[in-house]
């Protein structure tokens, strides 16, 4: 059986990042405000990106990895730039990147 992930952009320019079995139905069902209270307020939505899956399982957890990276990163999956994957996974943030642990004594 084959399973997805997929992403789809929203009218408000939104992405939206599911699983599911059957890619057709779910697109079906989101355009018609079926498919999550996200996509049925800020539809319609287009398909913009899949992977394929042996398990659902695994589906899920890729959707659940790719649901929690920025904004950046995803568009960087969305157009194949594999390269700027692990350079948009650093911390961007110099109060979190650049903390240095002070230690007693030391």
């Amino acid at each position: 059986m084959v399973c997805y992930m997929y992403i789809l952009r929203c009218s408000d320019e939104s992405y939206y990042t599911g699983c599911t079995k059957d890619l057709n139905r779910r697109l079906f069902q989101h355009q018609n405000g079926e498919g999550s209270n996200h996509t049925k307020k800020y539809g319609p939505v287009e398909l913009i990106y899949y992977e394929e899956f042996d398990r659902i399982d695994y589906a899920f957890n890729r959707e659940k990895q790719i649901q929690g990276w920025s904004r950046r990163k995803k568009e960087a999956l969305i157009a194949g730039r594999r390269s700027d994957l692990k350079k948009f996974s650093e911390c961007q943030n110099s109060s979190h990147c650049n903390f240095q642990r002070v230690t007693k004594g030391g």
